[in-house]
């Protein structure tokens, strides 16, 4: 529920190779001479929506949209169950976005992240301080094996019958990383029918824990185009069943690599996907950045979290590069 400009067509677009036989869709939208601005995309493998082109003033912001490894645009797509997830992984998508930057002859960019896009934004301004002028993130996440594990199986115990149903397609996992790894192998089985049914088993379990939101919508996962869906669920279960291949509390841990880039957090209170805690550790973490608590969101935002980011843009849009 951001605030929403006209709609608007890219003025560039490309397929950029990045090695390992992938090539990474981009597209840049509004003014080519605005401040520089990459949207990281949530999911993981959500890929990147075209109405989030109308969050951004295209007077003010030059917009970079890319679709990560395996979905979205980008090929191959992790949908096929030929797709190698072996090269895709944190490290290599960090890899792409600094390659994607070259690419585009960007000196520092605003990092513009949601939900696990945040865990990705904040992971490469952490290795890339000196590329990065601002920061604004939505519902933070930071991708610590104890948030999948709320994820995955700790807010269960406010959904009991579906958290039920969700184990049930992996009855001999023990452990969340090992219920998650499960799931990896069945959206990968060469049976499509196995594919679709971990898929839709996934988002129901997805749209569960959205579902006591004020703005949750109890089918917004499931609603997506097959492929998309079988995508985004392939990618969740590699990522999450290998915590991310990030050190446990790192980006945490390493929040000073921040200090002196310009920050804001915006948090709903009643995120269930994803508590505010880590949203607090991290401001706490992180000199001078700002937390803002939006007392009637969840993960799936408000009016009151759109102005919030609105208002974040605007002060970040006027800071000099």
């Amino acid at each position: 529920m951001v605030r929403s400009f006209p709609p608007i067509e890219p003025y560039d677009h490309g397929m950029l190779d990045v090695g390992d036989a992938n090539l990474v869709y981009w597209e840049t939208c509004g003014n080519p001479d605005g401040k520089p601005v990459l949207v990281v995309h949530g999911g993981p493998g959500s890929g990147c929506s075209t109405t989030v082109r109308q969050t951004f003033d295209p007077a003010r912001f030059r917009v970079v949209l890319f679709d990560q490894r395996g979905c979205g645009r980008s090929t191959p797509h992790a949908a096929d169950p030929a797709t190698d997830m072996r090269h895709n992984t944190t490290e290599r998508l960090l890899a792409d976005m600094e390659r994607l930057r070259e690419h585009l002859r960007i000196d520092r960019w605003l990092l513009y992240g949601g939900s696990w896009g945040s865990t990705l934004a904040l992971a490469y301004a952490q290795r890339n301080p000196r590329r990065v002028s601002e920061i604004l993130l939505v519902s933070v996440t930071t991708t610590r094996r104890a948030e999948i594990d709320w994820l995955y199986r700790g807010v269960g115990a406010f959904f009991p019958a579906e958290w039920e149903r969700f184990c049930a397609a992996a009855p001999e996992a023990e452990g969340t990383p090992e219920r998650l790894a499960g799931y990896a192998r069945l959206l990968a089985d060469p049976d499509p029918a196995v594919r679709a049914r971990a898929a839709a088993q996934w988002a129901a379990w997805e749209d569960a824990v959205i579902s006591a939101e004020p703005n949750g919508r109890r089918n917004s996962y499931s609603n997506r185009p097959p492929d998309a869906l079988l995508a985004m669920a392939r990618i969740c279960a590699h990522y999450f069943s290998n915590g991310a291949w990030l050190a446990e509390g790192a980006l945490l841990r390493d929040a000073g690599r921040l200090a002196g880039i310009p920050g804001v957090l915006i948090h709903g209170r009643l995120d269930l996907s994803g508590p505010l805690e880590t949203a607090w550790r991290l401001a706490k973490e992180w000199p001078g950045a700002e937390l803002i608590v939006v007392e009637d969101s969840g993960h799936t935002g408000s009016e009151a979290m759109g102005a919030h980011i609105a208002a974040a843009l605007d002060r970040l849009s006027q800071l000099i590069q």
